[in-house]
């Protein structure tokens, strides 16, 4: 009982301890309100929200089945420039795409050769995937063009 309770005072004392960034008094994003906000949430797990703040962030989402999910988001960064981003979240995870952000790298044509090779003699495994396997397949094409 002691151990738990010094362990949680501990926690606490760093939780506080730790730097708090404070917004200046008076910047955009201190004072930022929302200016539109809309959303609507189906019981079929569906759902779709937008919203915009005066500070120049907007945001939308959308999801036809609650699980996978697709949209974009904006704002104006410290250096004045306009970032935005546009996303799908699937199985595949977190997509985004945009100007900004770092591109993959080609995929090299002995990567996607050795992987067809596989789909044409796939192993004996009971728990290989030719579905997983063409999905990869798939998605490597389609990032060459």
């Amino acid at each position: 009982m002691y151990s738990k309770l010094v362990v949680l005072a501990s926690l606490i004392a760093v939780a506080l301890a730790a730097p708090q960034k404070r917004l200046p008094i008076g910047s955009l994003e201190s004072q930022a309100v929302i200016l539109s906000q809309d959303q609507n949430i189906e019981p079929s797990g569906a759902y779709n929200y937008r919203y915009e703040t005066s500070n120049g962030i907007k945001a939308q989402q959308s999801s036809y089945d609650g699980a996978n999910g697709a949209g974009e988001y904006s704002y104006t960064g410290p250096d004045g420039v306009l970032y935005r981003v546009v996303y799908s979240a699937d199985t595949y995870g977190f997509q985004p795409q945009g100007a900004h952000l770092p591109v993959e790298p080609p995929v090299p044509d002995h990567v996607l050769k050795g992987l067809e090779d596989i789909r044409r003699s796939p192993p004996k495994d009971p728990e290989f995937s030719l579905t997983a396997l063409d999905a990869q397949i798939a998605r490597l094409r389609a990032t060459l063009g």
